[in-house]
């Protein structure tokens, strides 16, 4: 039986862990080649963060030994010439990029009036800015094959306000526009885009955020969304599945829209 995107190739942003990290495993497990771009190191803000070029590596070892092809990059979403390498790398690999999952991203708290312009600057870089850098240099190569798709990783603050967290809300709103945007534009080369909007995930990034606040998961993930089915939070294999079909053949009508994985939250 055909594996789905056999012979398709997918360069994932923030791979290395959480939503991006299951992503990968589940597109080589489906035939894809995988770029694979995580920050490999930490950063200042926020403090959670623990990347390192042991995850991409780890990584590299559970895909080649699924029996997929994949190459990985450390790099900055922020930085130009880490962007433009690791595409470039992946082209030259596997011929060509067929999907993006635009998926790196931070999270923190702070009050608007109480974060510091490094804070905001940083957040916005990384969540926004970043997921257009990496997209002026992917959609080229889309442009060439008149087809593909981009998946932008929003989350459900890209479609409502955030209590102490209005850096993430506002560059997670800002993916919704570029998306839109680049969905016009980009419809005559037969490419969609779409964003994606999960709920609170069961990621790394829940443990960070408990840590940063002296508090819980748990509470974390309620204070964060407070979905109307009673579960805290979903699982990546939920994202996973929604990025399997907005990439698939299934989704081939489906640009410049929304699609909400938010466990009702968005109902209330």
């Amino acid at each position: 039986m055909a594996k789905e995107f056999e012979g398709k190739t997918i360069f994932i942003t923030g791979a290395a862990k959480g939503q991006g990290r299951a992503v990968a495993l589940a597109f080589a497990k489906e035939g894809a080649n995988v770029i694979a771009f995580d920050l490999g190191s930490r950063i200042p803000y926020p403090a959670y963060n623990r990347s390192s070029n042991e995850d991409l590596e780890k990584l590299k070892d559970e895909v080649e030994g699924l029996g997929g092809r994949i190459v990985i990059f450390a790099g900055d979403v922020r930085n130009e010439e880490d962007v433009k390498l690791a595409v470039s790398r992946g082209v030259d690999a596997f011929g060509g990029i067929d999907i993006l999952f635009s998926n790196a991203g931070i999270a923190a708290y702070g009050n608007s009036w109480e974060l510091t312009s490094e804070q905001w600057h940083t957040l916005v870089d990384i969540n926004l800015n970043g997921g257009w850098l990496v997209s002026k240099y992917v959609i080229p190569h889309l442009i060439e094959k008149k087809k593909g798709v981009i998946i932008y990783n929003s989350s459900i603050a890209g479609l409502r306000g955030m209590n102490r967290m209005s850096h993430y809300a506002a560059s997670k709103h800002g993916l919704v526009g570029l998306a839109r945007s680049q969905a016009i534009e980009l419809a005559p080369y037969g490419i969609r885009v779409v964003t994606l909007h999960p709920t609170g995930v069961n990621t790394p990034m829940n443990d960070g955020l408990a840590e940063l606040e002296h508090t819980t998961v748990e509470e974390i993930a309620e204070r964060s969304a407070g979905n109307l089915l009673p579960v805290p939070w979903i699982e990546t294999e939920d994202v996973v599945e929604a990025v399997k079909y907005l990439a698939g053949d299934k989704a081939r009508f489906i640009t410049g829209s929304q699609f909400v994985i938010d466990a009702g939250l968005l109902t209330r």
